[in-house]
C-alpha cells in the first residue's frame, strides 16, 4: 500500500501526538514551545550585543535574517492557508489554542532555526545544542497538536534558508 505525502504527514502527526500523550509530555511540550516565542530572541540578542565581543555580529545577523524570514513566513502562511490539525481533523482536540488558524510553515520552528543557524555562524561550537533545541521546538508544536510534520520541515527550511541568504548578501 502506498501512502500519499498528505497521508504520511497525518500518520506521523498522529504518531507523535499519541507518543507525547502516552508519555505525558504535553506539559514539557508547552514549556519547550514557549522557549521559541520571539521575545526571547530579542532579549538574548540585545544581551549579547552589550556583553559579548561577537554580540554585534550575532545581533546584526539575527536582525537581518528575521527581516528576510518574517515577511516570507507571512506570505507563505497566508497564501497556502493550510488549516492547523487542531482545526482540520474531525474529532481531534489538541487542548491547546494557537494564535492563528493556519499552520504552514511553522513560525516557531522558523524562528528557532533562524536562531540556531545564527548560533552556528557566530558560535559554531554551540551549534549542536542550538539545532537540537530548534528540533525540540518544532517537535513540541506537533506534540501540542498545532502543526503537522511538514509544517515543521517547511519552518526549518525557511529559518535556515533565510540565514544562508543573508550571509550570502552580507559577503
Amino acid at each position: 500500500m502506498r501512502m500519499s505525502i498528505s497521508e504520511l504527514d497525518k500518520y506521523w502527526f498522529y504518531w507523535i501526538v499519541q507518543f507525547s500523550r502516552d508519555n505525558q509530555l504535553s506539559p514539557a511540550a508547552k514549556r519547550v514551545s514557549a522557549t521559541g516565542d520571539g521575545h526571547y530572541y530579542v532579549y538574548l540578542s540585545v544581551a549579547l550585543l552589550f556583553f559579548h565581543p561577537h554580540g554585534q555580529q550575532f545581533f546584526n545577523l539575527m536582525l537581518a535574517s528575521f527581516i528576510v524570514e518574517f515577511p516570507l513566513y507571512l506570505l507563505l502562511k497566508n497564501s497556502i492557508r493550510r488549516h492547523r490539525p487542531c482545526h482540520a481533523l474531525a474529532g481531534f482536540d489538541s487542548g491547546f489554542q494557537p494564535s492563528d488558524k493556519f499552520s504552514l510553515p511553522s513560525g516557531h520552528t522558523a524562528g528557532a532555526f533562524v536562531f540556531a543557524s545564527v548560533v552556528n555562524v557566530v558560535f559554531p561550537s554551540l551549534a549542536p545544542i542550538a539545532f537540537a533545541w530548534a528540533c525540540f521546538v518544532g517537535s513540541s508544536r506537533i506534540a501540542l497538536g498545532v502543526h503537522y510534520p511538514l509544517d515543521i520541515m517547511a519552518g526549518a527550511g525557511l529559518g535556515m534558508g533565510s540565514v544562508i541568504l543573508v550571509e550570502q548578501l552580507m559577503l
